[in-house]
């Protein structure tokens, strides 16, 4: 927004909006409403309340529970202390959240309501955890979070904090081992609002301070804590959803008038397919912005008729502290080449294509993406060979996303890397595969995988799930898909399921597909 001030770092900016916004309300959760003005100073007592526990700047805490109103005030007021908040994903087991939190070496541990006996279980394997408060009580024997927040003062700590330091350590899933700990900047988040004048910004990534943005994906990815964070930034309302509940949703948009907000494709499907949707006012609605996961042609088309708003689709991940290529409105057009594409990159970010030795590749060759921005992260903590793997001393980071570009700089996504399929010495991307199945009018989704064959190495099969009361034969699949696309990428073979299974941000699980076809072998190459 124009006529906000501009800060040099996230705890800056919270200062800065308690005087630009006062008593406007920051954010909406549950009943209970933060003003700007609350919010500076509630951040204020938690800073207060972490150095009193004697944590020290840039040491770790982290938080295990929904999104919350208390989770945003932990954040800011981290960085207030310069401490570093990082969040842990709920829907892990107890064996992977000890070893996220002892990853952080984290004096303190934060904990929702629903995860008390989850950590009362694992409290033997978390040495480093000196102090437990709960966020909503259900634990008598460790401190509540209100009452440790409330006996501190709200002066303002005025520890120092540089562009530098890091705001945020978001770990990736763990889909390719253990999880990793992307440490994010202060600078990484506000180089990817502050680049370019506000004339630059296309009309999507505009806000006045009369938005009501929804959060409602989970605070543990990106989509979660970074677009709760750029509301912030910008001043506008945010209404918080504890979790990603489609019947809830549509409450949201009922009660609060939800003008933008950030979806995966999975979440939706569940919200469209609601049979109330139909009935909502969503005249509101400016922008869904929506990403993490390919979209089916059928499920964009079936929501650009209940929505009625503008669609932008977002490619960028938590390495890159989110978007950096975006595909607007503009080119939502049913027929247009361009549909299939993540879009173009945003103000200040390169892309590129590389070839295994780090060429650039022309236009429509297929290599991996790279980028370069402001908005790559500082790094992998305490893991210098994965960051180096990764992230170049050129600056260009490379994201393990197979994919091209045309003459105009539209990027198309193949798929990971790791997830293509070489096939009598042919390589496969399932993402071109997958599309290839969903254009089948019945089927809702799909999944291609590389299965071990004699013959060819490795076969391409996939996994269909149709749409509810439809059917089809494993001929009706191979036959359709082999009018689209070459017949070494044609599936030699089709298994039905009710649901493919995903990771929290909606990302196909493929390796827990593979597993059982390469159960015994000591490689998933063949």
């Amino acid at each position: 927004m124009s006529d906000l001030a501009i800060p040099s770092t996230l705890a800056e900016m919270v200062r800065l909006r308690a005087e630009n916004r006062g008593e406007a309300t920051a954010f909406e959760f549950e009943g209970r409403a933060t003003s700007f003005a609350d919010f500076d100073r509630k951040t204020n007592q938690v800073a207060n309340a972490l150095k009193a526990l004697g944590i020290k700047p840039r040491e770790r805490i982290c938080y295990l529970g929904k999104n919350s109103d208390f989770y945003f005030e932990l954040l800011l007021g981290a960085m207030k202390a310069n401490v570093v908040m990082a969040p842990v994903n709920w829907r892990l087991a107890g064996p992977e959240v000890a070893f996220i939190v002892e990853d952080c070496k984290a004096p303190a541990l934060f904990v929702g309501p629903e995860f008390v006996t989850l950590v009362r279980n694992i409290r033997p394997q978390l040495p480093s955890v000196r102090t437990i408060i709960t966020t909503e009580g259900g634990a008598p024997e460790w401190p509540d979070y209100t009452a440790w927040r409330d006996a501190q003062g709200a002066q303002d700590p005025r520890v120092e904090v540089t562009p530098k330091d890091i705001a945020i350590q978001l770990y990736t899933s763990g889909t390719t081992g253990t999880p990793k700990g992307a440490m994010l900047s202060h600078a990484n988040f506000l180089n990817l609002v502050q680049t370019g004048s506000e004339a630059e910004k296309p009309e999507w990534n505009k806000w006045t301070s009369d938005e009501v943005s929804l959060v409602a994906m989970p605070i543990f990815h990106i989509g979660g804590s970074g677009w709760g964070v750029m509301g912030l930034y910008h001043g506008a309302k945010g209404v918080i959803a504890r979790e990603f509940d489609p019947t809830k949703v549509l409450d949201f948009f009922d009660q609060s008038g939800i003008t933008k907000l950030f979806m995966v494709p999975a979440a939706m499907q569940f919200v469209v397919r609601q049979p109330r949707a139909k009935q909502i006012d969503f005249s509101r609605l400016k922008y869904m912005l929506y990403g993490a996961s390919p979209i089916p042609a059928a499920l964009l088309k079936e929501c650009i008729e209940v929505f009625k708003c503008g669609f932008v689709q977002m490619y960028g991940m938590t390495e890159t502290t989110g978007t950096i290529v975006a595909l607007p409105p503009e080119d939502h057009v049913e027929g247009l080449e361009r549909m299939r594409s993540a879009g173009k990159a945003l103000p200040g970010v390169e892309i590129a294509i590389l070839d295994p030795e780090g060429n650039r590749l022309p236009p429509r060759q297929v290599g991996e993406i790279a980028t370069r921005s402001g908005s790559n992260m500082a790094g992998y903590w305490n893991l210098p060979d994965a960051t180096a793997k990764t992230l170049g001393q050129d600056g260009w980071l490379r994201t393990g996303d197979a994919g091209y570009m045309d003459e105009d700089g539209y990027l198309y996504i193949h798929d990971r890397i790791k997830d293509m399929v070489i096939s009598g010495g042919e390589n496969v991307y399932p993402a071109e595969v997958e599309s290839a199945i969903c254009d089948h009018p019945d089927v809702a989704e799909a999944a291609v995988i590389g299965v071990p064959d004699d013959k060819w190495g490795e076969a391409v099969k996939a996994i269909v799930v149709m749409k509810p009361g439809k059917t089809a034969t494993a001929s009706d699949i191979i036959n359709f898909t082999r009018k689209r696309i070459a017949g070494y990428k044609t599936p030699k073979t089709v298994e039905f399921i009710p649901a493919l299974p995903r990771n929290p941000s909606g990302k196909i699980l493929r390796r827990q597909l593979r597993e059982p076809y390469w159960a015994g072998k000591d490689r998933q190459v063949n």
